[in-house]
């Protein structure tokens, strides 16, 4: 039996998870993401261009992503790089699972 403690975390988790979802739920961002997987550690200029994206909405759909910490960035110069944060991916998927096994 889970303690009131761990069902607080285990709470906090899917709060945070459900942000998450949130952000994933577009299908363009979901576009970027994977275009970032296949491209890692990419500049938002090289971003916008393969995909036939302004700038500016770019640019918006990567600052959702970054607030649900599911890319970092780094930067290089004058240019900014995107990289996914996998381990945030990985969390949610066991938030979710959790969740899930608690509810059956």
């Amino acid at each position: 039996m889970a303690t009131s403690n761990s069902l607080q975390i285990q709470e906090q988790e899917l709060e945070h998870s459900a942000e998450v979802l949130r952000a994933l739920a577009h299908p363009l961002r979901m576009k970027i993401l994977e275009f970032i997987d296949r491209n890692d550690g990419i500049n938002v200029n090289r971003i916008y261009s393969a995909l036939d994206l302004e700038q500016s909405i770019t640019s918006q759909h990567l600052r959702i992503l970054r607030q649900a910490e599911l890319v970092e960035t780094e930067r290089q110069g004058k240019f900014i790089y995107y990289r996914l944060r996998y381990g945030k991916l990985f969390s949610t998927v066991r938030a979710i699972r959790s969740f899930e096994e608690a509810s059956e």
